[in-house]
């Protein structure tokens, strides 16, 4: 049915190609490509062999010049950008520069600014519509399932919806004092930010990790819960009509929090530069270098994910609530590809996402966040490929919960 150009050869990206070739009714062939061209051939020689046709290439996904090159090569009806979310913006140009559809799971970071945000990738709406192509931003679990979730709630439960939480537990254990379970860098910069909330049309900020709620998960358990900023929050915010509040809550594990302030306080967790030996390093990118790679972690991690969105709204002018989510077995996953839950759960959403365009069921040129189209054939997907979820009619509700004292402030 269609080709795809795969950007990035890493933890997530792995689950994606996996999940592409077992979609081979689909995918009929895949390009990969990488910097690093030898991590996309161990990709090819381990799923080769079945009916999707595998190529790879190398390319440097900061240079727009050499993706146009490739892209031009190769002719894929889809690029999916399974990269670091500072090349989003070099991908998406090159898509344009093509006339190329376009989708990604995370939305674009500065790489000298710890901001993410949609607002860079927005500005591409109207020249993606007038080049006649689809960029599908944000199709992840979360930011991504969380979004289906959030329209699929309004689309078949709510009048309208005016609270939402989304809660992301990972209740699995890798056996590491200290470890990520994707991208260091990314990953800690997301953490070690100031929180923040959207409420009656403003958004409201908090300190890292000063609100913190224990919920109790299905299959998981009772976990602490934090707020952060996450960036669903933002499109979420826009798209959900009624909404009055949105949070993220995700769980953290105190031996994770201890080691992380250690690291802030010692500077280890700062994206500026510093002089080391007559040569500029940055002591976040030296931190992940000395970190366990996540795609290191799949043998080693047992336990289970448990993610989803709580909803509280009207229907029929009657109070409403419901809760929607899924679970997710470390071991399993990484008996089927070769991941844990993490990746696993990225890159499901991600094959599915590119699906959805290859096959004309989200087609329409622009610039959409996952939420904007009709959740009911990803929700569909997501039953058929390892991702079932699970609806509670009345869940407990996070401001049901006890206030727990706030946590001492991470130094920033």
């Amino acid at each position: 049915m269609g080709k795809a150009l795969i950007i990035g050869a890493g933890g997530v990206a792995s689950v994606a190609i996996h999940k592409c070739v077992q979609n081979s009714e689909v995918f009929e062939e895949i390009c990969i490509a990488s910097r690093t061209k030898s991590k996309c051939d161990e990709l090819k020689a381990k799923l080769d062999g079945g009916k999707t046709k595998i190529t790879t290439a190398q390319v440097d996904a900061d240079i727009v010049e050499d993706l146009i090159d490739l892209i031009t090569e190769f002719q894929p009806d889809i690029v999916m950008n399974l990269a670091l979310p500072y090349q989003d913006l070099t991908i998406m140009d090159a898509c344009l520069a093509t006339k190329t559809h376009y989708m990604d799971t995370a939305n674009y970071e500065p790489e000298d600014t710890a901001k993410f945000e949609y607002k860079w990738q927005w500005e591409y709406r109207e020249r993606f519509e007038k080049a006649g192509i689809t960029a599908l931003l944000g199709s992840g679990f979360d930011p991504g399932v969380t979004g289906v979730f959030s329209a699929y709630a309004l689309k078949h439960y709510f009048d309208e919806i005016e609270y939402i939480d989304i809660l992301d537990c990972n209740g699995g254990d890798h056996g590491y004092p200290f470890a990520t379970n994707f991208n260091p860098e990314i990953n800690i910069r997301e953490v070690s930010a100031n929180g923040r909330y959207w409420e009656n049309g403003e958004w409201i900020e908090t300190k890292p990790m000063e609100i913190k709620r224990e919920y109790n998960f299905a299959e998981v358990g009772q976990k602490d819960m934090y707020l952060l900023y996450h960036e669903e929050l933002e499109s979420l915010a826009q798209n959900m009509p009624g909404l009055k509040r949105i949070r993220f809550f995700m769980t953290f594990g105190q031996s994770y929090l201890m080691h992380l302030k250690a690291l802030e306080n010692v500077g280890m967790t700062s994206i500026e530069p510093i002089e080391y030996e007559g040569k500029k390093i940055i002591p976040l990118q030296f931190l992940k270098a000395v970190l366990p790679d996540p795609a290191s972690l799949g043998p080693r991690t047992v336990g289970k994910t448990n993610i989803g969105c709580i909803f509280k709204g009207k229907k029929d002018g009657q109070d409403k609530t419901y809760y929607v989510y899924n679970v997710c077995d470390h071991q399993e996953c990484y008996r089927e590809v070769g991941s844990q839950a993490i990746s696993y759960t990225t890159g499901v959403p991600a094959m599915i996402g590119a699906a959805m365009i290859l096959t004309g069921k989200w087609n329409k040129p622009g610039v959409f966040n996952i939420e904007e189209f009709d959740p009911d054939p990803f929700m569909e997907e997501l039953n058929k490929w390892g991702l079932p979820w699970v609806e509670d009619f009345n869940p407990v509700l996070v401001d049901a919960l006890p206030e727990e004292s706030k946590q001492p402030e991470l130094v920033r």
